[in-house]
């Protein structure tokens, strides 16, 4: 008897957990911005399109957010301006 309540108490709480934490995962996913567009623009002036592009794919793609402009708005962005290099400078243009 004991074995068959634990066995329910065990599966409703997987139940409420897959509803918490899966629920945001789904949200996020809705809510992605088209990185390669943004990071496009964000680095259309830069003297090394290239590397800036790179840089910038991969901060847009942890952060999910791109500041406006060509440069600077990093405010709009915290993420994004408080990336770092491991040599402690700035990662994303």
């Amino acid at each position: 008897m004991a074995s068959a309540k634990t066995s329910i108490l065990f599966a409703i709480l997987c139940l409420v957990l897959l509803l918490v934490f899966g629920g945001e995962q789904f949200q996020a996913d809705a809510q992605k911005i088209d990185c390669g567009s943004r990071c496009n623009y964000r680095c259309s002036k830069s003297s090394r399109h290239k590397m800036c592009i790179r840089a910038c794919n991969t901060c847009c793609q942890r952060c999910n957010c791109v500041p406006p402009g060509t440069s600077g708005n990093e405010d709009v962005c915290p993420c994004y301006a408080n990336m770092t290099t491991h040599g402690g400078r700035h990662k994303c243009p």
